[in-house]
């Protein structure tokens, strides 16, 4: 009986510690992870249907020839309640990239800037 209490306890504790919210730097690596390596569910999962859709027309042109590791950093992240910015640098391209994430339903995802937004970030060394 306390071994089944045990068991009861231990896997509750799982499933909860399962659902934990990523923060926007995390989906973002998770999305970057996901598109390179072709994981288009995980893609889907961690984006808009705008971002999905954007992401996919890109995907066999930039993501050709490059998979594995992607040496995630991230360079400065802001959010507020709704929106998050992440700049990012990554193994698969020269230059730092920009995620703009909306917050849907709980969860941070990545989806489609604008031609003319360039985040919150008041650096302007870095290009995207």
């Amino acid at each position: 009986m306390k071994n089944i209490v045990i068991c009861s306890v231990l896997c509750l504790f799982l499933a909860c510690a399962g659902k934990q919210d990523l923060s926007p730097s995390e989906t973002s690596k998770i999305v970057v992870e996901s598109f390179y390596n072709k994981d288009n569910t995980a893609l889907k999962k961690y984006t808009t249907p705008e971002g999905y859709e954007g992401l996919k027309s890109i995907q066999d042109l930039m993501a050709a020839g490059k998979s594995g590791d992607s040496n995630f950093k991230v360079l400065e992240e802001t959010a507020d309640d709704k929106t998050a910015w992440v700049r990012f640098t990554t193994s698969y391209e020269e230059n730092p990239e920009l995620f703009m994430l909306l917050k849907v339903d709980g969860h941070w995802k990545v989806t489609q800037q604008g031609p003319r937004e360039k985040g919150l970030f008041k650096t302007s060394y870095f290009h995207s």
